[in-house]
């Protein structure tokens, strides 16, 4: 199966301030997630974010922030953002697939990506734009929600699925600005 940029949207989980510098290879991550939004945000590809417990955690890095959608990001207090009702993700409707990037892997990230996977949701998570603070962790969960039936997918493959195709405008303005 392919990303669809009809039927699905891009979740950034929990990519806070207070623990982004803890994450193995944490600015490369970031960089990471600021360019899938953009070109999310630059195709019209609904973008979603959500923070763990802001109170401790404090609010999503800035550098992010800056990039998201006015109002798209929900608090939880489960790690799973299905479990904590971000976004509806816990009801029926809404996108079938979900790209999801963010953080801890092994916990938030997997922990969504198996509900959404139990709502019947295709999810693609994407490799270079989700971290743990160990990268043992980091692989452990990529195996496991690829068992599960999760795609692990890299940001080219997101962005050339969302486009399928070479002979548009947006194609080349995306390949400009974003595949170079």
């Amino acid at each position: 199966m392919l990303i669809d940029a009809q039927r699905s949207a891009l979740l950034v989980v929990d990519v806070q301030g207070r623990l982004v510098p803890a994450i193995a290879g944490w600015q490369a991550l970031l960089d990471q997630v600021i360019w899938l939004i953009r070109v999310a945000r630059r195709m019209d590809i609904p973008v979603l974010a959500c923070e763990q417990y802001p109170q401790g955690l404090g609010p999503t890095h800035p550098a992010v922030a800056a990039e998201l959608p006015p109002g798209c990001i929900a608090g939880k207090l489960h790690f799973s953002a299905v479990a904590g009702a971000c976004h509806g993700l816990d009801q029926q409707g809404g996108p079938s697939q979900y790209v999801v990037c963010g953080m801890e892997t092994h916990v938030c990230v997997l922990q969504t990506v198996m509900e959404l996977l139990v709502v019947g949701k295709q999810v693609f998570v994407v490799d270079e734009a989700v971290g743990s603070r160990r990268d043992s962790d980091k692989a452990l969960a990529l195996a496991r929600m690829r068992d599960a039936g999760a795609s692990i997918v890299t940001r080219e493959m997101v962005a050339f699925e969302w486009l399928r195709k070479a002979d548009s405008d947006l194609f080349r303005e995306i390949s400009r600005n974003f595949l170079r």
